[in-house]
């Protein structure tokens, strides 16, 4: 695994701004390859008339697009007004209880599943993060919580002086780990991770701990070709234009490019 650069950029004044490492383009990452490799992903969504809908599509077996669906493992209780529901229970137009900005209504949940015993696949690319139960307070998380490579964990990032003047920041879950009480694991069998997202980008909780909904990065069209730029948006068949993801709700690191 090979962490992003941290030469983050200062955004203190604008809160909305997230913290970008360097970024390399998304479309360097298939440059030379003869076959991309792709993988299946599940969606579901909100559609415009408030019913929900369901489908499916091939997409690059790339970080950037898999981070959009591979934030919480099956079983994840994920907090709503209505008490704790598990990740794989929600569906779209139900409410989540968000830290930032109240109730708000789930309009995509995307889903995949990882496969490490795939031939042809990274290894690296299916581990998991476990975090223990009270690894960052008291009952934060309340019970071992098993997070995939596109979580984030909003907490006090450790060595990382950016000079934002904010306390805690949303970092990658791999980030975190010390072999303690934040480890890697690689799953012995197939996992099915999600992600969802909401009108606009959140603090949620899971098993009690600060998360986040879905968020592709303030200016990510700008690391995107266009034909993948057009692939990535027909992903979420409730967004038009990049500019409706709107801004992000904390500072937060950027994910490492596997």
């Amino acid at each position: 695994m090979a962490p992003l650069s941290l030469a983050a950029d200062r955004q203190a004044a604008d809160p909305d701004q997230e913290t970008h490492a360097k970024i390399v383009p998304v479309d360097a990452q298939f440059a030379g390859r003869a076959h991309r490799a792709m993988r299946k992903f599940q969606i579901a969504f909100l559609r415009k008339d408030g019913t929900p809908d369901w489908t499916e599509q091939i997409g690059p077996a790339a970080p950037f697009f898999e981070a959009a669906f591979s934030a919480f493992c099956h079983g994840t209780l994920i907090t709503t007004p209505r008490g704790q529901i598990a990740v794989q229970d929600l569906d779209p137009g139900m409410s989540v209880s968000t830290e930032t900005r109240g109730p708000m209504k789930v309009l995509w949940i995307g889903s995949m599943t990882l496969v490490p015993q795939a031939l042809g696949v990274d290894q690296v690319a299916c581990r998991l993060t476990r975090i223990m139960p009270d690894a960052f307070g008291l009952g934060k998380p309340e019970a071992n919580l098993l997070v995939g490579p596109g979580a984030r964990i909003l907490t006090r990032p450790r060595g990382h002086d950016l000079g934002l003047g904010r306390e805690r920041m949303l970092v990658p879950a791999r980030d975190l780990a010390d072999g303690v009480n934040v480890v890697e694991i690689a799953p012995p069998r197939p996992v099915t991770v999600y992600h969802i997202a909401l009108r606009r980008h959140a603090v949620i909780r899971a098993a009690g701990i600060e998360t986040e909904s879905f968020h592709p990065g303030m200016g990510f069209e700008r690391h995107l070709g266009p034909n993948l730029l057009t692939l990535f948006l027909s992903l979420f068949p409730h967004i038009e234009t990049p500019a409706d993801f709107g801004t992000t709700a904390v500072p937060r690191l950027d994910l490492p490019i596997i």
